[in-house]
């Protein structure tokens, strides 16, 4: 086991790389760094997705246990991970489901190992924690904000995922077709707060858990980064309290752009004022003086695009697209 804060950060350059292509037979590791799965079957559904996609998937030793609301002691979980970054066949990592937990195992995982052999970690949520860290800690190569594995895979997510790491494809990501959100944009579609282009390595997630990182060593450099952030259950005076967190960090004011994902049941409970969520985010993004607009297509609804963590993109602001510069894989 290494002590992460020993270990080089995004900000001094790490060697660049990727990971291989996946082929189909290749075997998927299923880890579970957070939560504990409540219902078998939901492991079941989930090997049942991964052999779908034409992949044989194998679990990780805590898999089926249970430590309180962990899936195992935060040995056994990091334990879990660990194996599947060193088991020379399994060439894909995916999280069965989120919770909480993944930021209690940061400390214990192995990632000079993770860095040898490097492979996609796919999942969202509290998998946030673990994509940051992975960036961190000068991994090199990028991850996958996308759905957990024991989540719905409808063609809309699948499709794009297979295109990333079967084919290296480059995708652009835009609103989609029926879009009605409250617009500011010329085309009527998404709401701006900083118009224009702008370009860098794509970094972020759950706003909860990323805001949380503030301060330990797992977070990485966002000078020049694109933030993208979603959120879910939070009323908007949460988002405003995160959002102003990270900019007295110092970490808005670092970045290249940013784009805001779902807000999923972002309500007010009363109590609290009236600001809309639009109207939060417009206080604390309009004033960066960069390109930032909201783009519902990640997040912990039913739409659910396919990011890689750590990949350089490019984003319009005015047309709400972001745009893959570089491969995922090899």
């Amino acid at each position: 086991m290494v002590a992460g804060g020993n270990l080089p950060l995004l900000a001094q350059s790490p060697r660049r790389t990727r990971a291989p292509r996946l082929r189909a037979g290749d075997v998927v590791g299923l880890v579970a760094p957070a939560g504990f799965l409540a219902d078998r079957s939901e492991l079941e559904l989930a090997e049942d997705a991964m052999r779908a996609m034409g992949l044989e998937p194998r679990r990780a030793a805590n898999i089926l246990d249970r430590h309180g609301y962990l899936a195992g002691t935060d040995a056994a979980r990091a334990a879990g991970i660990n194996a599947m970054f060193v088991d020379p066949a399994v060439r894909l990592v995916f999280s069965v489901r989120g919770g909480w937990g993944s930021a209690r195992i940061l400390p214990l995982l192995d990632y000079a190992a993770i860095r040898r052999d490097p492979k996609v970690l796919v999942g969202f949520s509290d998998v946030t924690a673990l994509h940051l860290a992975l960036q961190s800690q000068g991994v090199g190569f990028p991850t996958i904000h996308g759905p957990n594995a024991a989540g719905s895979w409808p063609l809309s997510s699948w499709e794009p995922l297979r295109a990333l790491l079967f084919d290296g494809a480059t995708p652009t990501y835009g609103p989609p077709p029926a879009a009605t959100d409250r617009l500011i944009d010329r085309a009527a579609r998404v709401p701006v707060f900083g118009p224009g282009t702008a370009e860098g390595p794509l970094l972020g997630g759950n706003l909860t858990v990323l805001s949380a990182l503030v301060g330990t060593p797992w977070l990485p450099d966002f000078t020049g980064a694109i933030l993208f952030l979603e959120e879910t259950n939070e009323a908007q005076y949460r988002i405003d309290r995160m959002l102003t967190q990270l900019g007295q960090a110092g970490i808005l004011p670092r970045l290249a752009g940013v784009v805001f994902g779902q807000c999923t049941n972002c309500t007010d409970p009363g109590g609290y004022g009236n600001f809309t969520l639009f109207e939060v985010l417009e206080q604390h993004l309009a004033p960066l003086g960069i390109p930032a607009f909201q783009l519902p297509l990640f997040g912990h609804g039913g739409q659910q695009a396919i990011l890689p963590v750590g990949a350089r993109c490019r984003i319009d602001a005015g047309a709400g697209t972001i745009a893959l510069l570089e491969p995922v894989v090899a």
